[in-house]
């Protein structure tokens, strides 16, 4: 059952990036809200717990600048969900969704729930089909096989930025007519690091097949709890609803 979007100004809590609204109890766990700021911007949240008439909110671009007696908070009744379609190959995104490349909205084709389905592990087809990498490290000593997570575990100082570049411009599976797309989502990197990426994937033609969602360092730090999600569900609709074989780099987990 669908529940009907509900808006109300009753707010009375803020603290750090939560937000407290009162007078509202059928608000569901992870639904979606949009915060009218008071100058009229809007800020996406999340429903992280709902009580019989209070239900505190995730806000995922923060609190500043909010109003408690003026800022209004309107309740979406849905999770929440990402537009996706082939459009989004070859494009950037925040670590919100939104696009950042100067390029217009994504033309809606579906719009998926970003929390993702629940897939029986049983079911899946025995990994075997390698992606070459073209590092012999791990091509050598530890293949990355279609189906399979690799985690990449770094120091301090380390060149990790230029090792995942090379991954992403590199990789392709062994057999030349698949449909191979890149799906790379950045976590708190600087804007030093995300230009580098970009002028890494537009030099080597890789950025063609690829969809970028890229979370600043000065970005919000809650937006860095979606961003993965994002990047999954992207790659899920290139996987599952136009035949392609899906590589997924996310960077950087510890942030």
């Amino acid at each position: 059952m669908t529940i009907p979007a509900r808006e109300y100004t009753s707010v009375v809590r803020v603290a750090g990036p939560l937000m407290a609204v009162s007078g509202i109890g059928d608000a569901g766990q992870g639904e979606v809200v949009e915060v009218r700021l008071p100058g009229g911007g809007i800020r996406l949240g999340e429903v992280l717990e709902s009580r019989s008439d209070i239900a505190i909110i995730q806000v995922f671009g923060g609190t500043r600048d909010l109003d408690t007696d003026i800022t209004s908070v309107r309740f979406t009744g849905h999770p929440l969900r990402m537009v996706v379609s082939p459009e989004i190959i070859g494009r950037v995104f925040s670590g919100s969704g939104a696009p950042i490349d100067g390029g217009s909205p994504v033309i809606p084709g579906k719009v998926m729930d970003i929390a993702g389905a629940v897939l029986n592990p049983t079911a899946r087809a025995y990994p075997e089909d390698c992606i070459e990498t073209g590092i012999s490290a791990i091509d050598a000593m530890n293949t990355l096989v279609r189906g399979q997570k690799l985690p990449i575990f770094s120091g301090a100082g380390l060149p990790h930025s230029a090792l995942a570049a090379q991954i992403a411009r590199q990789a392709r599976v062994l057999s030349d007519n698949e449909e191979f797309a890149l799906v790379f989502g950045a976590m708190g990197i600087t804007h030093e690091d995300a230009q580098f990426f970009l002028d890494e994937f537009e030099d080597t033609g890789a950025l063609g097949h690829a969809v970028l969602f890229i979370n600043h360092a000065d970005d919000p730090a809650i937006e860095r709890i979606i961003t993965p999600r994002l990047a999954l569900t992207a790659a899920e609709s290139l996987a599952f609803d136009l035949g392609m074989h899906v590589l997924v780099i996310l960077q950087d987990l510890t942030s």
